[in-house]
């Protein structure tokens, strides 16, 4: 298992960070090449199930073209923490969300994926050559989940 743990400051309080963080089926307003949907139900709580794809957005679809990522809510602490525990055949792992309140006003941001890298030997081998580009992923969706959450309806 490899774990990637990263962080940015919002200028929002942390209910409204949580209302953007847990607006699912926006999340692909700043998660990059992402397309998130719920599945089965708002997926609000404990056992409430996601499906995210992410990839290429080819033209003409409605839709991105790639990894198809199941997920299932396993911890539900509004407004503080939400885990989702990813299922699916590529990613696996726990994702733990954090929202942490910041002494004068403001949140962090606190997201981590605990990943349990598929294709066994090949998988751990090519993580040293993914993982700068997971990492500027990740830091570019957070740049724009800053933005997202700080005019989000709470």
């Amino acid at each position: 298992m490899r774990e990637l743990t990263e962080r940015i400051d919002v200028e929002a309080p942390p209910e409204r960070v949580w209302a953007a963080l847990t607006d699912w089926t926006r999340q692909g307003e700043w998660m990059l090449a992402t397309d998130v949907e719920t599945v089965g139900g708002p997926a609000q709580g404990v056992k409430g199930r996601l499906a995210a794809r992410t990839g290429l957005k080819l033209p003409g679809r409605r839709r991105h073209v790639g990894v198809l990522d199941t997920m299932v809510i396993t911890e539900w602490e509004p407004p503080r923490r939400v885990v989702v525990q990813h299922t699916g055949r590529i990613v696996r792992g726990p994702g733990i969300f954090e929202v942490e309140p910041r002494e004068g006003g403001g949140s962090t941001f606190v997201w981590t994926e605990q990943l349990w890298l598929p294709f066994g030997f090949l998988g751990v081998a090519g993580w040293p050559l993914a993982k700068p580009f997971v990492v500027l992923g990740v830091r570019l969706s957070l740049r724009r989940f800053a933005a997202f959450a700080r005019t989000h309806p709470a």
